[in-house]
């Protein structure tokens, strides 16, 4: 494959490798994974989740009208490629700048600052490919990741990907945009929790894929290095329409579900400063992973 992963990993590594000093500071997470476990508890009824009607969905139709996402996957006949299409199409509108916000959080704005001439973040990659998804009938979800030590450091606690449900594999999938990888074992697709699982046993039968095929040794193990730290939390929005709404629905008053490993604390600051008062807790992951309605 003659694509490279973003020079943004390798310097990420270069930085992780000469920064156990930066680290002692806290300013940057430790890249150093823990043994971690959740419950498989009965689901909480409390937590209610909220997929696109795509067929009635004006804001989803336009967005599937406008930059052709129908015509995009109409050659391909199964869910994965399907995704795999909307990946990789996804992580071409855009050069990386994790500095750069669009000025208004939905994908038909950001699609159209982006033919402007801007570029965005990790979060706005995980937005678009989400709605791009949700618009041909495939139910995705913006999924936030956090490392252990989210409340300590100053910098690089956060990224953000997506996961979709595929009901042809009865079973989410997690996806990054930004770098164009889906995770699989012995070929099937893995969520994000199973990818971090399979990071901490080192698999030698975890491979990343895109719509060309099988990333190459190297660019897998730099990705791997560098993502790994991420997967510790995990969050997603109790509204995923993802819409040109900033009104999210909320669960008395709360916006959000955390995944939080058995025995982890429950992070209430995002590097150092700012509250995540916004936020259900659970360690179930049928809580977080339960079929879209």
């Amino acid at each position: 494959m003659k694509t490279k992963v973003p020079v943004l990993i390798f310097c990420s590594l270069l930085i992780c490798s000469c920064s156990s000093f930066y680290q002692m500071l806290k300013f940057s997470p430790s890249s150093r994974l823990k043994d971690i476990s959740y419950l498989q508890e009965t689901p909480n009824l409390l937590f209610q989740f909220y997929y696109s009607d795509t067929l009635a969905n004006d804001y989803l139709r336009e967005l599937r009208t406008r930059y052709e996402i129908d015509v995009l996957v109409k050659e391909q006949t199964n869910d994965l490629d399907k995704i795999k299409s909307v990946l990789d199409w996804t992580s071409k509108q855009w050069t990386h700048n994790g500095a750069n916000n669009p000025t208004k959080q939905d994908a038909l704005t950001i699609l159209k600052e982006a033919r402007e001439g801007k570029q965005f973040r990790c979060v706005e990659y995980g937005i678009v490919a989400t709605a791009a998804l949700n618009s041909i009938g495939i139910p995705a979800r913006t999924l936030g990741l956090k490392t252990r030590d989210v409340e300590k450091v100053m910098r690089g606690a956060g990224h953000v990907v997506s996961e979709v449900f595929s009901k042809e594999l009865n079973k989410w999938i997690f996806i990054d945009p930004q770098f164009n990888i889906i995770p699989t074992l012995n070929g099937k697709p893995l969520n994000g929790v199973e990818f971090r699982k399979e990071i901490f046993n080192k698999n030698i039968n975890l491979k990343l894929v895109n719509k060309q095929g099988d990333l190459s040794a190297e660019e897998s193990e730099n990705y791997i290095k560098w993502i790994g730290k991420y997967l510790f939390y995990f969050d997603v929005l109790f509204d995923q329409q993802t819409l040109n709404n900033s009104k999210f629905k909320s669960i008395n008053g709360m916006t959000k579900l955390t995944l939080v490993p058995v025995g982890q604390k429950e992070p209430r600051i995002f590097q150092r400063h700012s509250k995540i008062d916004y936020s259900y807790y659970t360690h179930s992951l049928n809580d977080f992973y339960r079929k879209p309605e």
